[in-house]
């Protein structure tokens, strides 16, 4: 844009005139390619009639799912209780343990000898 302001008026229509020419090059050359300067509206997939028919049905669908649930909004919906957290036993608990103790004994042992 700061360049727009630091040309001079003869710069300015110099420019117009280029982008007129241009735009007129374009035009000749899309009648020679026979090609049309406005794209083609979209073709509609779809009659009125079946679009009528569709909201006619997802009407009528609502309409079923709002009369068979209460309008209640007061009530809260009941929780869930939390699932079960699977318990170890005992001796799972002391074999784990006793594996860790013996992990970090043979890396302090390693450690001891490196220094």
């Amino acid at each position: 844009m700061s360049n727009l302001l630091s040309l001079t008026s003869a710069q300015l229509k110099h420019a117009a005139n280029l982008k007129d020419q241009i735009s007129k090059l374009e035009k000749e050359l899309a009648s020679i390619l026979g090609a049309t300067s406005a794209p083609a509206p979209k073709k509609s997939k779809m009659s009125a009639a079946g679009r009528a028919k569709i909201v006619a049905a997802q009407k009528a669908r609502w309409a079923k799912v709002k009369t068979a649930k209460p309008a209640v909004k007061s009530v809260k919906p009941v929780a869930k209780a939390p699932a079960k957290k699977k318990k170890m036993s005992a001796a799972a608990k002391a074999k784990l343990s006793a594996m860790a103790k013996a992990r970090w004994a043979k890396i302090k042992k390693a450690g001891k000898k490196s220094l």
